[in-house]
C-alpha cells in the first residue's frame, strides 16, 4: 500500500489490494446489483401484488428494521467468537431464504417471515462485513476501501434498480417473483466466494484462536475479556455511537422517508422529479467518491466529518427552500439540488466513520465495536421516519427543522471529540490544513 496514502488511483489501489480484498469488493458489486433489483419495489409488491394494506405493509417494513436491530448484539459476539466470515455467510444464507420467501409469499404471515429474514440478514451483515474489511486491510487503504465499497454499493443499487424498474410490471405479478429469485441467485456468488477463495479469511477468536491464511493466531494474553461492557467504557465509543444515531436520524432516516413525502406533498414536484433526484444522488456518489478519497488523504477525519455536517446542512436548506415556492421550477431545482449536495456529504461520511470505528477496535473485540455502530445507525433509521411523519403531519415543522437539528448536532459534538480518544489523524500521520 505504499503509494495510496499520497496518490489514490483506482488501478493502483486494486493492484495493491490483497487477493482477499479484491474478492470482497467483487462480492459487493454482485450482491448489491441483485438487491437493487428488488429494494425499490418491496412496498409496491406487498400492496399491489400481494394485496396487503398500506398500514400492514408499513408494519412489515418496520419489522425489517426491528429485526436488524435485534440481531446486532448477538452478531457482535458471534463475529468475535466465530469470525466475520462465518457471520457474513449466515447473513447471506438468511438473505437468500428471505428473497425466496418473498417471491412466493401470498399471505401476510409469509411476508412477515420474509421481512424478518431480510432484517436479520441486514442487521448481521453490516457489522460482519465491516469487520471483515478491517481484518483484510489497514491504514490508509482501509479508509479508501470503505469509500470504494460505498461507491460500489450505490452503483450496484442504481443499476439494479434501473433493471428492476424496466422489468417489473404490476399487471404481470410473475415479474416480481422473477426479480426476487434473481436476487437469491445473485447472492449465491458471495456465498461461493466465502466458501472458496475466502475460506481461511475473517476468522474469530473462538476456541484456540483466530484462523488466518498464515495459521492459528491466539488472542493476546494480556487482552481483557471481550465484552460489550468493556467496549462501552471507552468514551470514544460512546461519542461515535451518538454521532451514528444523529447521522442516521437526521440524515438517512429522513432521506428515505421524510424527503420523498416533503418533495411531493409540500414542494409539489412530480414523482418523476423525485426519481431523477435519487438518480442524481447515485451519480454524484459514484462520480466523486474516488476524488474525495484522494482529497481527504492526510486530513483529520473529524474535520472531514464537520465538513460533512456543513454540507448536509446546506442540503436541507436547499430542500426547505423548495417548499417556499411549490409547483415551480425553483422547487424542482431545490429538490434535485438537495440530492446532489447530500450525496457529496455521504462520500465524506462513508470514507471516515467506519474507518474510525475499526481503528478504535482491537482485533478480538472488532465484532462488538461494529455491532454497536450498526445498532446506533439502525436506531436512528427507526426514529427518523417516525419524526418525519409527525413533523409533516403537524405542518410547520418542515425540512428547516432537520437543518437546525443537524447544525446544532455538529456544533455540540465537536468540542468533545479531541478529548474522547477518537483518532483525528489519518493513518499516515500527515495532516494538511
Amino acid at each position: 500500500m505504499t503509494d495510496t496514502a499520497t496518490r489514490f488511483g483506482i488501478t493502483r489501489f486494486w493492484d495493491d489490494l490483497p487477493t482477499a480484498g479484491r474478492w470482497l469488493l467483487t462480492t459487493t458489486i454482485v450482491q448489491t446489483l441483485g438487491r437493487g433489483m428488488v429494494l425499490p419495489f418491496v412496498l409496491i409488491y406487498m400492496t399491489q401484488v400481494r394485496g396487503a394494506s398500506l398500514d400492514t405493509a408499513g408494519y412489515l417494513m418496520a419489522a425489517i428494521a426491528v429485526a436488524a436491530v435485534a440481531v446486532t448484539v448477538p452478531t457482535g459476539y458471534l463475529i468475535d467468537h466465530l469470525g466475520a466470515r462465518a457471520v457474513v455467510m449466515g447473513g447471506t444464507i438468511a438473505m437468500i431464504a428471505g428473497a425466496v420467501m418473498f417471491a412466493f409469499a401470498t399471505s401476510v404471515p409469509a411476508l412477515l417471515v420474509a421481512s424478518l429474514l431480510v432484517g436479520a440478514a441486514q442487521g448481521s451483515s453490516f457489522p460482519a462485513f465491516h469487520s471483515f474489511i478491517a481484518q483484510i486491510v489497514d491504514g490508509e487503504a482501509r479508509t479508501q476501501f470503505f469509500g470504494l465499497n460505498f461507491a460500489l454499493v450505490n452503483l450496484g443499487m442504481g443499476v439494479g434498480g434501473l433493471i428492476g424498474g424496466l422489468f417489473v410490471d404490476i399487471s404481470r405479478p410473475w415479474t416480481f417473483t422473477a426479480v426476487f429469485i434473481a436476487e437469491a441467485v445473485f447472492m449465491l456468488f458471495p456465498l461461493a466466494v466465502l466458501l472458496g477463495p475466502l475460506r481461511r479469511a475473517g476468522g474469530g477468536y473462538g476456541a484456540g484462536g483466530r484462523v488466518t491464511s498464515d495459521g492459528l493466531e491466539s488472542r493476546p494474553n494480556d487482552a481483557p475479556a471481550p465484552t460489550y461492557l468493556n467496549v462501552l467504557r471507552r468514551p470514544a465509543v460512546l461519542w461515535i455511537s451518538v454521532v451514528g444515531v444523529l447521522t442516521s436520524f437526521v440524515g438517512y432516516g429522513q432521506f428515505e422517508s421524510g424527503v420523498p413525502a416533503f418533495a411531493v406533498d409540500i414542494a409539489g414536484v412530480s414523482t418523476r422529479t423525485l426519481g431523477f433526484g435519487f438518480a442524481v444522488n447515485t451519480f454524484v456518489i459514484v462520480a466523486l467518491q474516488f476524488a474525495v478519497m484522494r482529497w481527504i488523504s492526510g486530513h483529520r477525519r473529524t474535520r472531514m466529518l464537520l465538513l460533512m455536517t456543513a454540507i448536509w446542512g446546506l442540503s436541507w436548506v436547499s430542500l426547505a427552500a423548495s417548499g417556499l415556492l411549490p409547483d415551480s421550477w425553483l422547487a424542482v431545482l431545490g429538490v434535485v439540488g438537495f440530492f446532489a449536495i447530500f450525496a457529496l456529504g455521504e462520500t465524506l461520511l462513508q470514507a471516515t466513520t467506519p474507518a474510525i470505528v475499526n481503528d478504535l477496535a482491537t482485533d478480538h473485540e472488532r465484532g462488538r465495536y461494529n455491532a454497536i455502530n450498526a445498532a446506533a445507525y439502525q436506531s436512528g433509521a427507526i426514529l427518523g421516519p417516525a419524526f418525519a411523519g409527525a413533523a409533516l403531519h403537524h405542518g410547520g415543522a418542515r425540512a428547516g427543522t432537520s437543518a437546525r437539528c443537524w447544525s446544532g448536532a455538529s456544533c455540540w459534538r465537536w468540542p468533545w471529540w479531541p478529548s474522547s480518544g477518537i483518532s483525528t489523524r489519518s493513518p499516515t500521520g500527515a495532516t494538511r490544513p
